[in-house]
């Protein structure tokens, strides 16, 4: 199975929700997509018979359980894996013969390689086209990213990063996206991390002027 086109098919849409969700409903997944709740129970058999998903009841209130669905260890191998542990490794090398600048100096070229790479695909004059245009960047590195607007501002969710475990250790691996938001939306903070176990990494950003960067 080739993961870019199965991640196009409604099985990998439902995938990709899943490891956005956590967990969800036949149901819930059929408003997502505006499509029937059976022709998702359809493509759910299928991935329960791949190995992919399991079923679980889980009592939402005082009616009777609803039966959710969510992803196997083996549905983790669909999206990018092993890059975490080699970079950890090499950091961790870098680290101990050349010291903590060395890291610092190697993800401060990172960035501006980023920015440079960003700025040519996020080029919208309107604020939120722009976080838009960041999300849909990210999706194409391999994150299931999203955003939605909040008070003043916008907010994006990483649901998997391909680095998150690398992270943990190495705080320099996060700085690249910061850099990124920081030169094409505009100024934000973090207030949630997948290295610091939480459930996805939340940017919450303010542009103060339309097309200002």
């Amino acid at each position: 199975m080739h993961a870019d086109r199965f991640f196009q098919t409604t099985r990998g849409k439902i995938v990709s929700e899943l490891r956005r969700r956590g967990s969800a409903s036949a149901a819930d997944l059929a408003r997502s997509f505006g499509l029937s709740p059976n022709a998702v129970r359809q493509q759910l058999v299928v991935l329960e018979r791949d190995g992919l998903v399991a079923e679980r009841p889980v009592r939402r209130g005082p009616t009777k359980p609803t039966y959710e669905f969510s992803l196997t260890p083996d549905a983790d191998k669909l999206f990018p894996q092993g890059y975490d542990k080699m970079l950890t490794a090499v950091l961790r090398e870098l680290r101990s013969q050349f010291g903590t600048p060395a890291v610092e100096q190697i993800f401060a070229g990172l960035s501006r390689r980023a920015i440079e790479r960003a700025r040519r695909s996020i080029t919208a004059e309107d604020p939120e086209q722009r976080v838009a245009q960041l999300t849909e960047m990210l999706r194409k590195g391999g994150v299931v990213a999203e955003y939605n607007l909040i008070d003043g501002g916008f907010a994006l969710h990483e649901h998997c990063c391909p680095y998150s475990d690398a992270a943990k250790e190495n705080p320099e691996v996060c700085q690249v996206i910061h850099h990124v938001i920081d030169e094409t939306i505009g100024e934000h903070v973090q207030t949630e991390s997948l290295a610091h176990g939480g459930k996805e990494c939340r940017f919450e950003m303010r542009p103060a002027v339309a097309g200002s960067k």
